[in-house]
């Protein structure tokens, strides 16, 4: 697959022959709901915590006689039937998070890729940076190939000064090409890659393939 470079004015600056078993797959709609459901479940935290009639503080005594008063029998003060009684069957701590094959997490990436390449929602653009970390400058990049969607930039590696520059945007993300996330990469709107990023993803993922 052929996908022009774009430089940071978008301007044309050339053509980038992209791997076919990245950009090119078929969309697997299967795959990408189980990567994002997967994401979304691990980032959970189970917390959520109620008190049962045993933890509950309060007397174990009954608060009347069993017979004679007419009323209904009462075993203590703590039942869940009472205000101020235990839950029954409430939120308990507990882990929301599980592990996906790594085979089903990668294809889902590519799968994802393959999308943004095929609804002409991937730019690839020159390898740039912010040197100065002002937000300014970036805002003016993303005027230009963005036009104020919600964006994600591929990273070919941890940059500091453009993230730092990003980081006051609320409508950007970006990812590290080895260290993708489903679920950001298929809501953004707009995927601008780093044509080096670009080059290593092939790489990255044909390696991966190889050692299995």
């Amino acid at each position: 697959m052929e996908k022009k470079v774009y430089s940071v004015d978008g301007k044309e600056l050339r053509t980038i022959n992209l791997d076919d078993n990245v950009f090119g797959l078929p969309v697997n709609e299967d795959v990408i709901y189980y990567a994002i459901n997967n994401e979304l479940a691990n980032l959970r935290v189970g917390t959520a915590c109620t008190k049962t009639r045993a933890e509950v503080r309060g007397s174990n005594a009954k608060p009347y006689k069993q017979k004679g008063t007419g009323r209904a029998r009462r075993g203590d003060k703590k039942s869940p039937i009472l205000v101020g009684g235990g839950v029954t069957f409430g939120p308990r701590p507990r882990d929301y998070s599980y592990s996906m094959p790594k085979k089903v997490k990668r294809l889902a990436m590519k799968t994802i890729l393959s999308l943004k390449a095929q609804d002409d929602r991937l730019t690839i653009i020159e390898d740039f940076t912010v040197e100065s970390g002002k937000t300014s400058e970036l805002a003016k990049i993303l005027s230009v190939l963005a036009q104020n969607e919600r964006t994600v930039i591929v990273l070919k590696d941890d940059d500091p000064k453009i993230k730092q520059a990003g980081r006051n945007i609320p409508t950007l993300s970006f990812l590290s090409y080895n260290r993708l996330r489903a679920h950001d990469l298929y809501y953004g709107r707009k995927v601008l890659m780093l044509e080096s990023a670009a080059k290593n993803l092939a790489e990255f993922y044909g390696k991966k393939e190889e050692a299995e």
